[in-house]
Formats: structure tokens, C-alpha cells, sequence
């Protein structure tokens, strides 16, 4: 993949001069428009638009990076969605870039939308960007790579948050990673009550975060040597987690329950709730992620932060590093602390709970899989 686009036949490319002669304006009112500055009028930016939209002129930006050095400008591919982690990602990203100096260039991708990646990437080549970042794509052909079998080719280094890398570049960095270790302190936690094994809650496997948080559990209750459940998949929605909530229900054997993020927990204390099953004093739910609401729910809810300032502090930090030290080693990686905020959504299996009274909440960063297990709730503070 490189950047511009070829033109067929002999026909010269239009440029600004021919835009700004079509508009009736200078050349350099047009480079004014094309570069989003001041004092240019909103009459004379939408004839210059129009002029360029009717020649098919394109800014050749990779010709001003040549001349310039770089644009100082970043690129960022996201999922177009209003979820709690990926919008929580991007704002990490865009309150990080706004102290490099450096301008950021945004470009949505769907669920479903054929261009996908590749097509956003090659938009904000197009806009001569000095480095990109890919937050969190999806699996996007339902096989082990966000970019399928052929990765993308970039010219410029390229930060991947949360997923493996679609990508092939002169520098390759990745962040994000960790949500299998996250998980495993979710679900240790449930054992370390008491609880004979932990069911899951996942979310879309189409997802590469989905996928990391039930390999995190699956792997920590086989560590442990318990039964593994069957997933009951959800969709990330409130929605699917009460319906899961109705399936798990039916079945007494259930105790405890892993969500693979909030909403779904949410959705699934309302259905136990509904059958009848008290939380926590006959299933324990822990969700993940976070979210504001988590601690004013009923039952304020056991779960996980995400670290997202932390990974878009350490991503943004190396990917500057290697625009700005092309050739150089990248720097070197930190796995930002697992933070369990217990609430009380979480208790010992009916056989062995605790008197209301006894609830505690507490927080407590973990730095790996062999950290001590936190006691039964961890420093207190009484309700």
C-alpha cells in the first residue's frame, strides 16, 4: 500500500493553481483553505471545495512531508462505536497526542464495512500522516488476523492497540495487551472465595479483546484444576447479558460468573435477580472495564479497570519515538498494574457467606499471574 493514487492516460493532475483559477480566488487562499487556517471566509472555503471536488483535486501531502520533513500529524483507525472501551481508548489517545505536538487525523471504521481497515489506513496515507495508530480492530474475516491473510503494507511506523498486528511497517509496536491477565484476576478472584468454578460471559469473538479475556479465564480455571464450563456468548450489550442471566438462571450449579465487561454483568445481575437468584449471596458477578455506573449499581459491582491513559501514554510515547528516530531500537514496553476494585457483587458460594454487614470494598493492583491472591476482600472500608 502506498500513498496517492494512480491517475490513467496522459491527463496532467489538476492543481492548486487550477482549483484557485475555477474558485476565482489566489493560490495561496486555496493552500489557506486546504490547510484549515484563519480568516478565510465561509462563502470562499465552500467555492474552493467545490472547485477541487469538480477537478478531482487531491492536496498531495506526501510531496508538502517531503519538502517540510514531516506533517507532525498521527493517524488513528478506530472502530466506529459508542462502547465504553474503545471510546474510553480513543479519548486516551487524543488527550496523549495533543501534548506531543503533534495534529491527529481520525478515521472511523463499522462492523461490516468491506474497505475496513485497509480502507482507513489508506485514507490518512493519502493525508501524508507520519505514524499510525490501530485501536483495537476486529477480526475482521472471522480469521486470526484483523488485515486476513495478507497483511497491510505501511510506510510509516504504526502503533496497534489491543490485537495482534494486520500490519506490515518499518516499525511495528503494539500496547494494549494484557486483557488474558486481567481475566485471570477476575476469575481467581471468584476461587479464591470459595467457589468450585467460575462460568463465563463473553463477548463477540470477533473480537480480539473477547477472545484474550476467555482465554485468560479458561486458562486460570485449568491452572486451578476445575471444571471449565461452556461460554455463553453476548454481544457487549446490557441486552445480552440479561439474557444470558435467564440461561444461567436455570442452572443451581452456577455461583459465580465472569462478564467479559460491564454492561453484560449489569444485564446479568437483573436476570438472576429476576429468577430469583440473589447476588451476591448466591451467584457472585464480576464484570470488567469499569465504568462509571459500575459503582452505583445494585449491587455496586466487583470488576477490572482498564488502564486505557496508561496504554495510550506508553503506545503514543514509543510510536512518537520511532517518527522521530527512524532506524533507532523502539523503546522498551511495561505491562501497566491489574487493578481489581472489589465492591459487593462478590461473595463466598451460599455455604459460606458472610453477613451483609461484612461486605468490603477495596482496590488492589496486581503486577503478575504469581502475585499472592487477595484475601477475602483486601484493605476495607466499611459500609
Amino acid at each position: 500500500m502506498t500513498r496517492g493514487t494512480a491517475r490513467s492516460g496522459s491527463t496532467p493532475a489538476p492543481r492548486s493553481v487550477d482549483v484557485a483559477r475555477l474558485a476565482g480566488v489566489s493560490q495561496k487562499t486555496v493552500s489557506r483553505v486546504f490547510n484549515d487556517e484563519q480568516y478565510v471566509s465561509a462563502e470562499v472555503r465552500r467555492r474552493v471545495l467545490e472547485a477541487a471536488e469538480e477537478l478531482g483535486y487531491r492536496r498531495n501531502n506526501a510531496a508538502r512531508a517531503l519538502a517540510s520533513g514531516r506533517t507532525r500529524s498521527i493517524g488513528v483507525v478506530t472502530l466506529g462505536t459508542a462502547l465504553y472501551g474503545p471510546a474510553s481508548l480513543l479519548m486516551g489517545v487524543e488527550r496523549v497526542v495533543r501534548d506531543t505536538g503533534y495534529a491527529l487525523r481520525v478515521v472511523n471504521t463499522m462492523e461490516g464495512d468491506p474497505a475496513g481497515v485497509a480502507g482507513a489506513v489508506d485514507s490518512l496515507l493519502d493525508q501524508g500522516v507520519d505514524g499510525i495508530v490501530i485501536s483495537e480492530p476486529i477480526d475482521e474475516d472471522g480469521t486470526e488476523g484483523a488485515g486476513g491473510d495478507t497483511p497491510l503494507r505501511i510506510d510509516v511506523p504504526v502503533l496497534v492497540l489491543g490485537a495482534p498486528p494486520p500490519v506490515t511497517a518499518p516499525m511495528v509496536l503494539t500496547a494494549g495487551g494484557g486483557a488474558d491477565l486481567m481475566a485471570h484476576t477476575a476469575t481467581e478472584h471468584l476461587l479464591d472465595l470459595g467457589h468450585r468454578t467460575v462460568h463465563h460471559l463473553a463477548g463477540p469473538q470477533r473480537w480480539y479483546a473477547a477472545r484474550d479475556r476467555l482465554e485468560g479465564w479458561r486458562a486460570t480455571l485449568t491452572a486451578h484444576g476445575r471444571a471449565v464450563p461452556p461460554a455463553v456468548e453476548g454481544d457487549w450489550s446490557a441486552a445480552s447479558g440479561y439474557r444470558a442471566g435467564r440461561e444461567l438462571a436455570e442452572d443451581s450449579d452456577v455461583t459465580a460468573v465472569f462478564a467479559a465487561n460491564d454492561d453484560m454483568a449489569i444485564g446479568l445481575i437483573r436476570a438472576l435477580t429476576e429468577a430469583g437468584r440473589r447476588v451476591p449471596e448466591d451467584v457472585s458477578v464480576v464484570g470488567f472495564d469499569d465504568i462509571p455506573v459500575a459503582a452505583y449499581v445494585s449491587p455496586p459491582l466487583t470488576t477490572v479497570r482498564q488502564p486505557f491513559d496508561a496504554v495510550a501514554q506508553e503506545g503514543l510515547k514509543r510510536l512518537v519515538h520511532a517518527i522521530e528516530n527512524p532506524g533507532a531500537d523502539a523503546l522498551p514496553t511495561s505491562n501497566p498494574p491489574v487493578d481489581l476494585i472489589i465492591r459487593a457483587s462478590t461473595a463466598p458460594p451460599p455455604s459460606r457467606t458472610t453477613p451483609a454487614h461484612g461486605r468490603r470494598t477495596a482496590s488492589r493492583s496486581l503486577g503478575d499471574p504469581d502475585h499472592p491472591p487477595l484475601p477475602n476482600g483486601g484493605p476495607s472500608s466499611r459500609h
